[in-house]
């Protein structure tokens, strides 16, 4: 079959490439691939930021599909299902973060597509305990969508628990961003979504998908806004979801005191300058959320099944597996906000 695989270390270094299909064993369950989602994280490991331990391996990990075979011990699943995946493709199972289920946090932890075989490719392999069934009246592409949004309901729910009352500050209007708001619109919050100027498409964007406001932080004063919509006391939780240093720090100190602050986005570098004066001085609770956990998933489920959140609005660019190269590059230029590689979109 055909897959995009990470060949080697360093820039590039990724092929369109034959390889073997994947064997079903245990309860492994085989995907025939419909739509793989291009994640921030593999752009990463084509610029040779990110280098998996196992060399060479596909990429792809936001995916949907129809299982197309399914291993001895599968009991919830058959030929044909709509499903989409977990990430985690194998854990310990012995660590105290195995054991209650924090699969995100276990330092043995293999995951689909950064160090086993993902979803670039015609078939892909996912555990039963991983997978979930599409609701019939979601699509393929939107499903393709469900991991992105794993990654957003786990700071917003599971770390930093929105409530209805509260206005939330979103730093970047990007895939999980404009997620996140949709989820904190779903729970009835107050948001407001942040960018800069070659955001402004993704904002306008955000505000049709429900932002109260959105602003542009080059053209208009960030803080002077927050404040006099919180009667000067700043929002009760903030979301970074850019990863840039310069808007954590604009942003700590627009949090009430007493609230919350959640990284989602990642740093360039593991080690930077953050204003700890205002997590400190204003009792701040700054807090990491690292992808999402199986608790989520069945949050996710419920998001699609009750059609809270519009992930095809955001699909602006779709391309088939033999152009996936082209999908990477329209990534990294930054005019598309989600790009969807169709392994078999037939299915």
């Amino acid at each position: 079959m055909k897959a995009v695989v990470k060949t080697k270390e360093g820039y590039d270094n990724m092929a369109l490439m034959e390889v073997e299909e994947p064997q079903v064993y245990g309860d492994r369950i085989k995907i025939r691939t419909a739509y793989t989602g291009i994640c921030g994280s593999d752009i990463h490991t084509f610029k040779g930021e990110y280098n998996s331990k196992n060399l060479p391996v596909t990429l792809g990990h936001e995916f949907s599909g129809i299982v197309a075979e399914v291993g001895p011990d599968v009991k919830k699943f058959k030929v044909g299902d709509r499903v989409t995946s977990e990430t985690t493709f194998e854990t310990c199972g012995k660590c105290i973060y195995c054991l209650r289920h924090d699969y995100n946090l276990c330092p043995n932890r293999q995951g689909i597509g950064t160090q086993v075989n993902g979803s670039m490719a015609e078939y892909v392999l996912s555990r039963e305990e991983s997978c979930h069934l599409v609701p019939d009246h979601v699509s393929l592409k939107a499903a393709a969508m469900s991991e992105p949004l794993a990654c957003a309901i786990h700071p917003a729910i599971e770390k930093a628990n929105v409530q209805s009352s509260d206005v939330v500050l979103i730093i970047g209007p990007g895939p999980v961003g404009l997620l996140l708001l949709q989820v904190v619109k779903a729970l009835g919050a107050k948001a407001i979504v942040v960018g800069i100027t070659k955001d402004l498409p993704r904002l306008n964007l955000a505000k049709d998908l429900g932002a109260d406001i959105i602003v542009n932080s080059m053209e208009e004063n960030l803080s002077e806004l927050v404040l006099s919509e919180t009667n000067g006391n700043g929002v009760d939780i903030a979301f970074d979801c850019s990863g840039a240093v310069v808007a954590v720090n604009q942003a700590l100190p627009l949090v009430i005191k007493g609230g919350k602050f959640v990284q989602v986005g990642l740093f360039a570098e593991k080690s930077n300058s953050i204003d700890e004066d205002s997590i400190i001085q204003r009792e701040i609770q700054y807090m990491g959320s690292r992808s999402q956990k199986p608790s989520t998933w069945e949050i996710v489920m419920d998001f699609w099944d009750k059609d809270k959140i519009n992930s095809e609005k955001m699909i602006t660019k779709e391309v088939d597996l033999e152009h996936w190269r082209d999908a990477f590059e329209a990534v990294m230029g930054g005019n598309e906000i989600k790009v969807l590689i169709a392994s078999t979109p037939e299915v």
